[in-house]
């Protein structure tokens, strides 16, 4: 029996058919958007596709026509939340055989633009300097494309504002946004009713161990002034500066509040009391050694702190032991008195002393922290010199001396800052008539600059000085001598190696009257990374008369891990150093 051609034709046709009855998406594409401006949407738009479940996955033909009809419609709502009400969406799937490649081409269009705002907030709050404030600076304006995002995101922001101050009832009394698709237009109409602002009632402090009435000093307004979060955030803070609580809950009660004032109860739960800490340590000048120590968060109910610890290196030994008291009743902060004992033996110096300090420390703000203390110092020392026998000849000195310092910390971030400064300062000076073995004043100055440049990138200023006046500098002992090279100083160059030195062949570093250094620091980070590289210069010096200045130049290696940043550097000095080159390790924020 003969096959007739339609026949034929149509068993063709089904054929094709079943061949294209199944697909598998192997990728799916946005065009028509820019990666880096527009990558907020592109994401929105990953989101929304449910075609990126499918992709590797085998789809009847009926799913695959399903799933390219919805990707059109998914696209243009990822898209409203940007303002884009209008886009031109079109979706095409080229085949290799049962394999697609999924091409949605988007055309943004014209956005939607705020058309006209009305923003107001009624009550007491509409009077409110700082909400005013709030309202003067929500977005979008008119004019502007209306995003979602930067909506919600000022309209929290008020709400939170409301709820900081102490607006406790406020609550909406319009919300609504009205699109005209057709023209383009957005039409705002957000009020909020403020209510009553409350004050802020009585502080209860809930603990089973400290004695009564101890943390109070800390809250520094007086009850029934006005409600402010900021106060409560500061509380919190100086309770947890303490170190003595594993948890701190502090819970305003609004629905209890009487005559417009709100309690607060702050729940304290003790945290361990003893810290013991013990490692390893090695230093290129120090040698290896071992280090513990004890801490005691609460010695008692009073909140007194005990802390002792013991750095004992091949080289370089150092013990100290310290008390603390609370000192809350005027600026947070404490008293302390410590003792130390230090004993290095080096190739630049013999050098043991004690010394006993009593300093009374106090936050002056968030920023600036200072500290007044008198200190009492024995120092022994030699610097190689024997006598006809070989006995080394040593020097003394016995200084009483008061010192201030002020330390400032201003930056966005302290464990990796890209904006703000960080400063310390201090001056100490003693006198023979009261028990010191020279008539001398001392200045010290440090300040860190950091400046963002990109994303990526930032710009390190560093400097310090410091400075001398006495009429016996033989009778100042090293450790209140100004030496310079080192990881923190000029890098090149080895710890304490710039500045006055015995003759030949001894050649020990003396220290000196004077001293200033500078930085300049480059780091830049990869994209998306937590490693980065840097370069640098380094220069300055210390000196009795007239400066020789010393300048070393370097690269590092930056990782900004978990517990903060980790440097590396690798800088050769400039200037005859001791050795080619000099590496350096550091952990932890440089401030």
């Amino acid at each position: 029996m003969r096959s007739s051609p339609a026949l034929l034709a149509a068993l063709l046709l089904l054929v094709a058919t079943q061949a294209q009855a199944r697909g598998t998406i192997d990728k799916v594409q946005i065009l028509g958007l820019d990666k880096k401006a527009d990558a907020a949407m592109i994401e929105n738009i990953e989101v929304k596709l449910s075609l990126y479940e499918t992709i590797g996955k085998p789809q009847g033909e009926s799913r695959l026509e399903y799933l390219l009809e919805q990707a059109e419609k998914q696209t243009r709502q990822a898209l409203e939340p940007f303002g884009y009400y209008s886009p031109t969406v079109t979706v095409d799937a080229p085949r290799n055989g049962d394999r697609l490649t999924v091409n949605i081409n988007v055309a943004k269009g014209e956005p939607v633009r705020v058309r006209r705002s009305n923003i107001a907030i009624s009550g007491e709050g509409g009077d409110d300097r700082y909400l005013k404030e709030d309202l003067a600076a929500f977005k979008p304006r008119p004019e502007e494309v209306f995003d979602h995002t930067i909506y919600e995101a000022s309209k929290i922001a008020i709400t939170r504002r409301l709820s900081d101050r102490g607006y406790f009832d406020a609550d909406f009394e319009q919300r609504q946004v009205s699109i005209t698709r057709a023209e383009h237009a957005a039409d705002i109409d957000l009020t909020w009713n403020s209510g009553i602002r409350y004050d802020i009632g009585h502080v209860t402090f809930h603990d089973d161990y400290f004695k009564p009435g101890l943390f109070e000093p800390l809250v520094y307004w007086k009850e029934g002034s006005y409600w402010h979060q900021g106060k409560l955030d500061r509380l919190r803070e100086s309770l947890t500066k303490l170190d003595y609580f594993s948890s701190i809950d502090i819970e305003p009660h609004p629905d209890q509040a009487v005559d417009g004032k709100v309690p607060v109860d702050v729940t304290l739960k003790r945290a361990k009391r003893n810290i013991y800490t013990v490692g390893l340590s090695y230093g290129s000048e120090s040698g290896a050694g071992v280090r513990g120590g004890l801490e005691r968060r609460y010695v008692n109910s009073r909140g007194h702190k005990f802390n002792t610890q013991l750095d004992f290196a091949e080289n370089r030994k150092t013990f100290t032991t310290l008390y603390r008291i609370p000192a809350f009743k005027w600026l947070d902060g404490w008293y302390t008195a410590s003792f130390t004992a230090y004993d290095e033996q080096t190739d630049y110096i013999d050098l043991r002393n004690i010394k006993l300090t009593a300093s009374r420390s106090g936050e002056i703000n968030e920023n600036l922290t200072a500290i007044a203390s008198i200190n009492a110092l024995r120092e022994r020392w030699n610097y190689g010199d024997t006598d006809a026998e070989g006995k080394r000849i040593y020097q003394y000195s016995t200084l009483f001396y008061p010192e201030l310092r002020a330390d400032y910390v201003d930056v966005d971030d302290k464990l990796f800052p890209r904006r703000g400064f960080s400063a310390s300062a201090s001056l100490r000076g003693g006198l023979k008539s009261v028990g010191s073995d020279a008539n001398f004043g001392q200045l010290y100055g440090s300040l860190r600059w950091f400046l963002g440049l990109d994303q990526n990138s930032r710009l390190l200023l560093r400097g310090e000085f410091g400075t001398t006046m006495t009429d016996d500098l033989v009778a100042m002992p090293p450790s209140l001598r100004f030496f310079a090279g080192g990881d923190r100083s000029i890098r090149g160059y080895a710890y304490r190696e710039v500045g006055p030195r015995t003759p030949p062949p001894d050649n020990f570093a003396l220290g000196a009257k004077h001293m200033f250094t500078g930085t300049v620091e480059y780091e830049r980070y990869l994209d998306g990374s937590p490693w980065g590289g840097a370069v640098f210069v380094d220069t300055g010096s210390a000196f009795d008369d007239t400066p020789d200045l010393h300048t070393g130049v370097g690269i590092g290696l930056r990782w900004r891990s978990p517990v903060g940043p980790v440097r590396i550097d690798i800088a050769r000095g400039l200037n005859d150093p001791d050795s080619s080159f000099q590496v350096y390790l550091n952990i932890g924020a440089d401030l």
